[in-house]
């Protein structure tokens, strides 16, 4: 797999949880993707969490902007998506992607812009 996404589990509303998406990309493929955060929650369509560009700079839905923090670790090849104050509304599978081909400070909000996805780690918030 070239994206492996980890840390998920349950945990009661208002706590925090950080996901890891680890990628087998070559190093320089990795440099050169945005990389992004989706969830799914049962019964609706993925939507776009947040996401992180080639350049460093951020983007975030709004439902969870100011909760949710993406970083990267480019020597790595993995990015973070740290949740704090988590609700049961943000009770889904979240899945890492790359867009191999991102221009320096796009982040697609489109799924079909990115070219590799994770498998997906399964979050559940307890009220």
């Amino acid at each position: 797999a070239q994206l492996v996404e980890s840390g998920g589990g349950l945990v009661q509303a208002g706590s925090s949880l950080r996901l890891s998406c680890a990628a087998s990309l070559r190093s320089y493929t990795f440099s050169r993707a945005a990389m992004a955060w989706f969830r799914q929650a049962p019964g609706k369509e993925r939507e776009f969490v947040g996401g992180i560009s080639r350049a460093g700079t951020t983007e975030y839905a709004d439902s969870v902007k100011d909760r949710f923090t993406i970083s990267k670790e480019t020597d790595k090849k993995t990015v973070y998506l740290q949740m704090n104050n988590l609700k049961p509304e943000d009770t889904a599978t979240y899945y890492c992607a790359a867009d191999v081909n991102a221009i320096l400070y796009t982040i697609p909000q489109n799924r079909e812009s990115y070219d590799y996805w994770g498998q997906g780690t399964q979050v559940t918030i307890s009220s």
